[in-house]
């Protein structure tokens, strides 16, 4: 099985101009089929990720996790050992768990976590709910979504991959769809997608929402103009739109 595109995704989420994460931040994954992903092992840098610096896990041996009522921590490092598909392999990132989850979402193949500074410069802020859940610009709608899935600061791990999934699932629910981007309180972003090309679009276009909102808030004294939930819907259903983000891997 080739990792190509998951090592590509890496190197590009991991560029240092970018400033989405440094040292052994952030971390990626892939779908191969309903048994197995890969996903950055834990410590590994995602500008100079390589095979070795994977581990390739199973999905029955982390998804039950999310029903158990508690574990301690060692439980849980016992628990990602054991996914891993072969012995030889480096322990997978401790968020393995909530990529396990997102992976099962349909149409996800692809999952890319980081620590932008401008988008935690607002998830750090009393504006982070109001970041994820509305919108500016039209092409935030075409990479992000209609809003983004907010996970207030919760303990990363365990804890963590529990409160993402119940707030995907609300999200799912109310929406009809599943989302594009996930933000963490005090923590960072997930960007998830069909393709390389649609993690990496709606991370690079948080960023820039980000600086937009953050821009358009000191000029205005407050909150920013946001679009409307009607002019959001309006983006989200044109059929230029769809059609664009098809030719854009999206």
């Amino acid at each position: 099985m080739s990792l190509d595109a998951l090592l590509s995704l890496s190197h590009q989420l991991g560029r240092e101009e970018r400033r989405l994460a440094i040292l052994g931040e952030g971390n990626t994954s892939m779908r191969h089929d309903a048994a197995t992903f890969t996903v950055k092992a834990s410590g590994s840098n995602l500008a100079t990720l390589a095979v070795a610096g994977t581990a390739t896990c199973r999905f029955d041996k982390l998804i039950p996790l999310l029903a158990t009522e508690s574990m301690g921590d060692a439980a849980v490092d016992e628990a990602l050992f054991a996914a891993r598909v072969s012995t030889e392999m480096k322990k997978p990132s401790v968020e393995a768990i909530f990529h396990a989850y997102l992976l099962t979402l349909p149409g996800v193949n692809f999952v890319g976590h980081t620590h932008p500074i401008a988008v935690n410069a607002l998830l750090c802020s009393k504006h982070a709910r109001t970041f994820a859940t509305r919108r500016l610009f039209p092409d935030e709608i075409v990479c992000c979504g209609v809003e983004s899935v907010f996970v207030p600061y919760t303990d990363p791990g365990l804890k963590l991959s529990r409160a993402i999934k119940s707030a995907v699932e609300d999200y799912i629910k109310r929406l009809s769809r599943p989302p594009r981007l996930i933000l963490l309180e005090n923590h960072g972003l997930i960007a998830l997608g069909a393709t390389p090309e649609a993690v990496l679009a709606a991370t690079l276009m948080a960023v820039k929402a980000a600086e937009i909102f953050a821009g358009a808030a000191a000029i205005s004294g407050g909150e920013p103009q946001f679009l409307t939930a009607a002019q959001v819907e309006r983006i989200a259903g044109r059929p230029d739109e769809h059609y664009r983000q098809k030719a854009l891997g999206l």
